[in-house]
């Protein structure tokens, strides 16, 4: 995309009058004033993590998962290769169980093997997470099954409470871990039926991601155990996370926290509501076919730069933002990512129609 093309998006979208996919977005003097209009800010800032608001975040995130404590990192990525190392040293397994289409293999830059030196083990390349049947005929040991819920390249697919519940305890009667790449774990309660402590008790560890829907600046958490926690404060040092001040990432995810996470539930009605009318629209399709959360892949017959420029023009000329980002991913098939938030709730299902058919014209004629 050039330069001049991701601006006009970018301004576009600002511009917009009715948003269906993803959050309203902010500027950075929106998200000072949201910051400055926070309870709670006449106390110090923290010091390398231990203190302040980053402590606040680590122990509200640790209640809301059932877990002795919880460690801030500054990203995903770093948190994820302390549980997987944590993993590997407890159990003497350099081995992971893990889908091939997991953030891990596909967007940290197989950070897991060349920083830790582990290898990983596909129990299947299917578009499904694992059977507890599959682990069992990988033949070898592995120490750690990582689990990402959902799995977003696969349309933020989710298994039953069921098909997890058997998995990770199949993972652990070989005397492995269980580690939930949980990003966005925070928007599986409606699909499980359960709250965010009982589906994190099925793991040893749960990372967390606080602006992946809960609308954070950055950061995220490690949960699990003392032992855990406190090997994983030693290595976030190590790797160069102990940064000297996080205090207005840890602020953003406390408001998400008390702000948004609450709304995550109503997001998954909504969606329940408004999906249906999108796979209705003339050669669509969704994965999942009836999706699990508020977030989905939406697939359409047309090229993607014939709904990239539709999109722009809708979002230009109507101030509608429908859906964006469209890519080539089949023959004569592009996709993009859906996510009804909170401005998707002033839709209805008929608007959805309405907006759909006229993106499909302007695909068509543009």
């Amino acid at each position: 995309m050039t330069d001049d093309l991701q601006h006009r998006r970018r301004a576009a979208r600002h511009a917009c009058e009715r948003l269906l996919s993803g959050p309203r977005p902010l500027t950075i003097r929106d998200r000072l004033a949201k910051l400055a209009a926070l309870d709670g800010l006449d106390t110090d800032p923290d010091h390398y993590g231990g203190d302040g608001p980053v402590r606040q975040l680590e122990e509200r995130t640790a209640a809301l998962l059932g877990t002795e404590d919880a460690v801030f990192f500054p990203t995903g990525t770093m948190a994820q290769q302390v549980a997987l190392r944590y993993g590997a040293e407890t159990t003497g397994r350099r081995a992971v169980a893990l889908h091939p289409a997991s953030h891990l293999e596909r967007h940290e830059r197989h950070a897991y093997t060349q920083l830790t030196g582990l290898r990983g083990l596909w129990p299947t390349t299917e578009e499904r997470q694992p059977t507890a049947a599959e682990l069992a005929e990988l033949g070898e040991p592995f120490g750690t099954l990582t689990v990402e819920l959902p799995l977003r390249d696969l349309g933020y697919l989710l298994p039953t409470w069921e098909e997890l519940s058997e998995l990770t305890a199949a993972a652990r009667a070989t005397g492995a871990r269980v580690h939930f790449d949980g990003a966005r774990l925070w928007n599986t309660t409606t699909h499980f039926g359960r709250p965010l402590h009982e589906i994190a008790a099925l793991a040893d560890s749960v990372y967390v991601s606080f602006y992946k829907d809960l609308g954070g600046i950055s950061g995220a958490a490690l949960a699990g155990d003392a032992a855990l926690t406190a090997y994983a404060r030693t290595w976030r040092h190590r790797y160069g996370g102990a940064l000297y001040q996080q205090w207005p990432a840890a602020l953003a995810a406390l408001d998400g926290l008390d702000t948004i996470l609450p709304k995550l539930p109503g997001y998954a009605r909504h969606s329940a509501e408004l999906a249906p009318a999108l796979a209705a629209l003339p050669g669509a399709r969704l994965h999942p076919a009836v999706p699990p959360t508020h977030e989905f892949q939406l697939w359409l017959p047309h090229p993607a730069e014939a709904l990239n420029a539709a999109h722009l023009h809708l979002a230009e000329q109507e101030r509608t933002w429908f859906i964006s980002h469209w890519q080539d991913s089949a023959p004569g098939l592009a996709m993009a990512e859906v996510s009804l938030t909170a401005p998707a709730l002033e839709w209805t299902a008929q608007d959805v129609t309405e907006a759909g058919l006229r993106f499909l014209d302007l695909a068509a004629t543009l």
